[in-house]
């Protein structure tokens, strides 16, 4: 399974959700996505996101204003 790291620290709202939804678009179901952002509001903003996507939120961590999201992207609709 392929793993990419997306290091969007230091980016303010919104530009750690359009990075991220640019991303997934490009992946293949079943790959996985690592986003590092620094953004409070990524707290909220990437969870939305993946509610929106479709996709799979398989954890969110926070050390010190670092969070991090593991997103995996899903297969397409029917």
């Amino acid at each position: 399974m392929k793993c990419t790291t997306l290091d969007l620290s230091a980016l303010k709202c919104p530009l750690p959700v359009l990075h991220t939804r640019k991303a997934l678009r490009k992946m293949a179901a079943g790959e996985v996505l690592i986003v590092i952002a620094t953004d409070p509001m990524s707290a909220i903003d990437i969870p939305n996101l993946i509610r929106e996507t479709g996709d799979q939120l398989k954890s969110t961590a926070k050390d010190g204003e670092r969070l991090s999201f593991q997103i995996q992207k899903a297969p397409p609709s029917p």
